[in-house]
C-alpha cells in the first residue's frame, strides 16, 4: 500500500496560516510539498510568530502548519528565481500560492505564465478576496472575513459585544477548501492532460459557510441573530446548560433523543408534556425549559452526567484547551502525534484527521529555512525519478 498522494509534487508559494494549513493536509497524505521561501524576508512569516519558539526561526506556530514539507529558498522576483520556478513547474503537478490577489500574475505563478513548460500543471490560488474585482489587491485576514460575513453577529451572548470564533476558523476552512480544489484539479489534469487555474478566497468561503442561515435570509428574509447559551436557532434542547460544577452542551437534534434525555435525568413525564412534546413546543417554551433543565442538571457534576448520557444522549463537556488536549479519549485514539525535532528531540502536534487503515502517515517536523535547497536544485539536473501515476 502507498499513501494516496504518493508521487504528487506541489510547489507552494505560501506563508502564515491558510495556505500552509491546506498544503499540510496534502503533505500528510504523501504529497511532496516544496515551500518556496524568500530568504531576504526571513522565509515564511509564520516562523517568527511568537511568543513560543523552539529555536530562532522555528515557532510553535510554524510547526503547527508545516509538517512533512520541504523548504527551498528562492527569490521569485529575480530572473534566477523564475528560472528555477519554471524548471520545478515542468516536473510538478501543481503550483499553489496564498498570495494577495494581484500578486500571482506579477510573480509568474499562474497557468498562463507556466503552461508552456507543463500544459498539465494546476495553479491553485488562495487569496483574501480573489484575483478579480475591486478588492484583488486588498490584504485580508481571517478575523476580517468573520466580521464582514456575519460571524461576529452570530457569536456570543445577545447582550454582549460581537465576538469572533476563538480560533482562525476561516483560515483553516479556506486552506482545506484549497486543498480539495488542488487535488480535484490534479485529478482532472491527469485524466485529460490539461491543467488550469483554480481559485478560492477567505471571504467567499466565510460567506459560503453561512449555509442554511444564508438560505433562510435570501429566500424568506429571516435574519438569524445571537441567542442565549449558544442555542441552535430552531432546535431545542440544543445549547449550554449548567451542571453542579460547570457546563454541558446537549444537542437533541432529532426528536428521538428527547424522551431518552427525559428518562436519563429522571423526568420521563416531560417526554409527553404538551409544553415540550415536540420541537415546535420546546422552541416556544425554550426559556422555561432552560430553567428547568438547569435545575435538574445542577444536581450532578458534568462528569456524572456524561457517564449517564454517554452513547445515548448527544452531549459534551465544556472544556478549556488544556482539558481538551489532556482528555484520555484524545490519547486513546492517537489524535496527537509526536515528530522528531533537532532541538527538542520530539515535539507534539495534532495529528492529521484523515485516517488510512493499514497505513502510518509520515511525521516529519517542519523544515528549517532552506533545508532542502541544495538537494532540490541538484535534482533539477537529474531525470525526474518520482514514482508517479501521471498519464
Amino acid at each position: 500500500m502507498t499513501l494516496p498522494l504518493d508521487g504528487v509534487r506541489i510547489i507552494s508559494v505560501e506563508q502564515y496560516g491558510a495556505g500552509p494549513f491546506g498544503t499540510q493536509h496534502l503533505a500528510d497524505l504523501g504529497a511532496e510539498v516544496i515551500k518556496i521561501e524568500n530568504p531576504a524576508d526571513g522565509g515564511d512569516v509564520g516562523r517568527h510568530v511568537g511568543p513560543h519558539f523552539f529555536e530562532p526561526g522555528d515557532s510553535h506556530f510554524f510547526q503547527s502548519f508545516n509538517r512533512n514539507k520541504r523548504s527551498l529558498t528562492l527569490d521569485l522576483k529575480s530572473d534566477e528565481g523564475q528560472e528555477v520556478l519554471r524548471k520545478l513547474a515542468a516536473r510538478s503537478d501543481a503550483v499553489f500560492n496564498n498570495l494577495r490577489g494581484d500578486l500571482p500574475e506579477r510573480l509568474g505563478v499562474t497557468y498562463d505564465a507556466l503552461k508552456d513548460v507543463n500544459p498539465a500543471l494546476v495553479c491553485a490560488h488562495l487569496s483574501a478576496y480573489g484575483r478579480e474585482g475591486p478588492r484583488k489587491a486588498w490584504p485580508g485576514y481571517d478575523y476580517l472575513a468573520q466580521a464582514e460575513a456575519g460571524y461576529l453577529s452570530l457569536t456570543g451572548e445577545p447582550d454582549g459585544p460581537p465576538a469572533r470564533f476563538g480560533i482562525s476558523i476561516i483560515d483553516m476552512m479556506t486552506g482545506t477548501m484549497a486543498a480539495l480544489a488542488t487535488v480535484s484539479a490534479i485529478l482532472g489534469a491527469r485524466a485529460t492532460g490539461q491543467g488550469r487555474d483554480i481559485d478560492t478566497c477567505l471571504f467567499e468561503v466565510a460567506l459560503h459557510n453561512l449555509s442554511y442561515l444564508g438560505t433562510w435570509y435570501m429566500n424568506d428574509g429571516v435574519k438569524t441573530e445571537r441567542l442565549p447559551r449558544s442555542s441552535h436557532p430552531s432546535l431545542t434542547p440544543s445549547q449550554l446548560y449548567r451542571t453542579g460544577d460547570g457546563w454541558i452542551f446537549i444537542m437533541c437534534n432529532k426528536e428521538k433523543f428527547w424522551p431518552v434525555l427525559a428518562q436519563a435525568i429522571g423526568r420521563p413525564e416531560w417526554a409527553d408534556d404538551p409544553r415540550y412534546a415536540d420541537f415546535k413546543a420546546r422552541l416556544e417554551n425554550r426559556a422555561q425549559l432552560t430553567d428547568e433543565l438547569d435545575e435538574v442538571l445542577s444536581t450532578r457534576t458534568t462528569a456524572e452526567w456524561m457517564r449517564a448520557f454517554g452513547g445515548k444522549v448527544p452531549a459534551a463537556p465544556v472544556y478549556d484547551v488544556a482539558q481538551a488536549l489532556d482528555n484520555p479519549y484524545v490519547k486513546e485514539q492517537e489524535f496527537i502525534t509526536e515528530v522528531p525535532h533537532p532541538v527538542r528531540g520530539t515535539i507534539k502536534t495534532l495529528a492529521c484527521p484523515i485516517r488510512i487503515p493499514g497505513e502510518t502517515l509520515p511525521a516529519r517536523p517542519a523544515p528549517r529555512l532552506g533545508a532542502d535547497t541544495l538537494d532540490i536544485l541538484q535534482s533539477l539536473e537529474r531525470p525526474d525519478d518520482r514514482r508517479s501515476a501521471r498519464r
